[in-house]
């Protein structure tokens, strides 16, 4: 059995010094569970604050090939309270490649010194008292703080902690096939606009341009990328272990993907989709760079429980349909920073989360259910 922390003074399992206990004063230090793109906005804005943040991130991998997202005017300066020096990088405004805003928000969060990443770490569950709250690992070790940020994704562990009548993300009853390809591969005439959403049979397609090395938009240096909804996969994915009852597991990777799955791919590429994006998705195919991820929601019934919060997808997933989770996830970790301020404190932590909830909530089930509306006409009972 593990002693919880902050009863008395002392090291942490970790090696860390535990807090004296603390009531209604302004929190000194954060956990944040998921070093995704939630996690580390989440940790630039509490570290804004003053506040020391740990982030514990379970994999040292983080690909989503030719997943894309928008991001608005400034993002990052809002993030850390601090305009960009000459010189220095910063996450470019619009259309951008995941990898792409992901690797940016790395860099200025490695680049914090208020802010620690540790990975590989596994968290086994989340506790706390009135004075503190921390997590516990799957080798024993406890990190605590004075608040525990659930940034770990739809397969939230944070989230059981929270909302432990309502743990789960349930499968929405499709996956999306992405890829991503450099524009001086395909030969075929580009396509008039940045974006396409075409529907044809069953299946839905979004393909749109990326910016290329540099940030080009140049004809000719982008990168394409594409995702294909398909709602005819479902028992491959619970064959593969990616789908346990109505729970998505994991993404499938290429080689999990049979070789059948891929030429039927292709073949129904070649019939239904028009250039330039049936040439991206057939070099993809070829060359088996392809994934598939199982679309997930969860409608949150609370996104706050004491000292222990939630954000980005750990607290709501749409479908990525909307188009919107990447800026929720923005939301979420500005409002979490505005809901923290000192003068904002005097009524203790667990007031002002639950002041973040109060600003969140409401927008957050709005945007899931925005997405119900595609995933019911487009899923297959």
């Amino acid at each position: 059995m593990i002693e919880r922390p902050f009863h008395t003074p002392g090291k942490a399992a970790d090696g860390g010094l535990l807090s004296s206990p603390k009531l209604n004063t302004p929190p000194d230090t954060a956990v944040v569970v998921g070093a995704s793109l939630a996690g580390l906005m989440s940790a630039l804005a509490l570290s804004r604050l003053g506040l020391h943040v740990t982030v514990l991130e379970r994999s040292d991998r983080k690909s989503r090939t030719g997943a894309a997202l928008e991001v608005s005017e400034g993002l990052l300066e809002r993030l850390t309270g601090r305009h960009a020096n000459a010189g220095t990088t910063v996450l470019p405004t619009g259309a951008q490649a995941w990898t792409d805003v992901h690797a940016g928000l790395r860099s200025a969060a490695e680049a914090d010194p208020n802010i620690c990443i540790r990975s590989p770490v596994r968290v086994a569950f989340v506790d706390q008292d009135e004075r503190g709250a921390w997590v516990v690992a799957e080798d024993g070790q406890v990190v605590s703080g004075d608040i525990v940020v659930g940034a770990d994704g739809h397969a939230s562990v944070v989230r059981r902690h929270v909302a432990p009548e309502r743990p789960d993300a349930k499968f929405a009853g499709y996956l999306i096939w992405l890829g991503l390809v450099n524009e001086q591969l395909i030969r075929s005439r580009p396509w008039p606009s940045q974006l396409a959403i075409l529907y044809e049979r069953d299946y839905c397609l979004n393909a749109y341009y990326l910016p290329g090395a540099g940030g080009t938009f140049a004809v000719g240096k982008r990168r394409i990328g594409w995702g294909w909804y398909d709602a005819g996969q479902n028992d491959l994915l619970r064959t593969s272990g990616c789908l346990v009852g109505d729970v998505v597991q994991r993404t499938i990777r290429p080689d999990r993907i049979p070789a059948s799955t891929f030429e039927k791919l292709a073949a129904e590429a070649r019939q239904i989709w028009p250039d330039p994006w049936r040439e991206a998705i057939l070099h993809c195919i070829e060359r088996r760079e392809v994934i598939g991820t199982p679309v997930a929601e969860y409608m949150p019934e609370r996104l706050a429980r004491g000292r222990v919060c939630l954000v980005g997808d750990a607290a709501h997933v749409p479908s990525p349909m909307t188009g919107k989770g990447f800026a929720a996830s923005a939301q979420d970790a500005l409002a979490l920073a505005e809901a923290l301020k000192r003068e904002m404190l005097a009524s203790g932590v667990a007031d002002a989360l639950g002041r973040y909830e109060g600003k969140r909530l409401k927008a957050a089930r709005d945007l899931v259910l925005s997405g119900q509306s595609f995933s019911h006409s487009f899923a297959r009972n």
